[in-house]
Order: structure tokens, then C-alpha cells, then sequence
């Protein structure tokens, strides 16, 4: 009779070295973005992105390919993070119109908390080369898509207008929001702005779309 394997036993302080190598990494993405906001994208040498984050300049490369590679991993991060609260906070919530509410007001709490992400997702982003923004596309895609599913089931349950296609809204909903943040980062960006600017934002597109 075989013997059942034996589960493979982890590496003494593998936990801790994966754990030290996320954290550098986190390190080195907020990094990125204060000296992109800063800087401007193209300003920006690898070298002052690790300077900030307290790393040698070689140690960039052992987690990104190269600046742009930094760039797309700083905004799929961004995203998957936003992604998990949205998620997590949609369970809690019954109808599409507080869900829409919630998208609208979670995505500038969180953009508010993080000036210079801020400033990455409405300035910096447009500098960088049509290349680099193809492969970002994706992620902003599948938050299009979440905002259109919200739509689309307000309009199912009555809550919504149907004469309207559910991507033009959600392509609607998210140029508010960038709008919004575009002027609220280059200018004062005091604090509460972005959750104030949410309750409108938020009731405009509802009454608009609301029956």
C-alpha cells in the first residue's frame, strides 16, 4: 500500500521573507506615485522613485521590468484594491441606486485619502504614451463594466430610465468623477471636498436616470 504524500513543509522564514518583499514593493508603489504626481511622469528618474522609497536604484528592477511596467502596476494596484472594498461593501446593499450612490462616493473617498494617486489617475496618466495607456485599459474597463451592471440592474427592477444603454451611462458616470478629481487635485484639494462633491455628483446622475 503507498504511503499518503507528506504535505510539503514551508521554508523556515519563507512567510517572513514573501511578507519583507510585499511591503517593499508597497513601499516602492506609493513612492512612485508621489514623485509622478510631483514630477509629472516623464520628469520622474527611476532613481528619485527609489531615493523616496529608501531603496538602491537596482531594486526597482528586481520588481518592475521598467518606469512604464512601475506605472501599470501602480494603477492595476490601485484598482484591485478599490475593487476588493467595492465588493466587500456591494453585499451590504439592496438596490442599484445606492449602489450607484456608493460607487460614485467610494471612488472619492478613496482618490481623496491619496492626493497623489490623484493625481496620477487624472494627470499623469494622460502623459504617458498611447502604449502604456493600452495595457491600463483593461482595469478601467472591467470598473466600466461594474457601473454599466449596476445600471442595467436598476433598469431590470423599475429603478431606472431603460431608454438609456447602460455603458454610455457608467462612460458618463466615471467623466464626472474624473472631471471632479481632475480640478480638486490641481487645485486646493482640501480635505472633504471629494465627499462633499460625492452627494452631487451622486444625486445628478440618479435624478437624471432615476424614473
Amino acid at each position: 500500500m503507498e504511503r499518503p504524500a507528506r504535505p510539503a513543509k514551508s521554508k523556515p522564514g519563507a512567510s517572513t521573507r514573501a511578507s519583507a518583499k510585499a511591503q517593499k514593493r508597497a513601499r516602492i508603489l506609493q513612492a512612485a506615485a508621489e514623485v509622478f504626481a510631483e514630477r509629472g511622469y516623464h520628469a520622474t528618474r527611476v532613481s528619485e522613485i527609489a531615493s523616496l522609497a529608501g531603496v538602491a536604484d537596482g531594486t526597482i528592477y528586481l520588481y518592475f521590468a521598467s518606469k512604464d511596467a512601475l506605472m501599470v502596476a501602480l494603477v492595476e494596484d490601485a484598482i484591485g484594491r478599490f475593487f476588493e472594498v467595492l465588493d466587500e461593501e456591494m453585499l451590504s446593499l439592496h438596490t442599484a441606486r445606492e449602489k450607484l450612490a456608493r460607487i460614485v462616493a467610494l471612488q472619492l473617498e478613496l482618490l481623496e485619502s491619496h492626493r497623489a494617486l490623484a493625481e496620477v489617475f487624472t494627470v499623469n496618466l494622460r502623459e504617458t504614451r498611447r502604449t502604456l495607456r493600452t495595457l491600463i485599459v483593461p482595469k478601467f474597463q472591467q470598473y466600466l463594466d461594474r457601473i454599466a451592471d449596476v445600471v442595467a440592474e436598476g433598469q431590470r427592477r423599475g429603478e431606472f430610465r431603460t431608454d438609456l444603454p447602460p455603458m454610455l451611462v457608467a462612460r458618463a458616470v466615471f467623466g464626472a468623477l474624473d472631471g471632479v478629481t481632475l480640478t480638486w487635485a490641481l487645485g486646493r484639494a482640501d480635505m472633504g471636498g471629494l465627499r462633499r462633491a460625492a452627494d452631487v455628483v451622486a444625486r445628478v446622475v440618479l435624478e437624471g436616470i432615476g424614473r
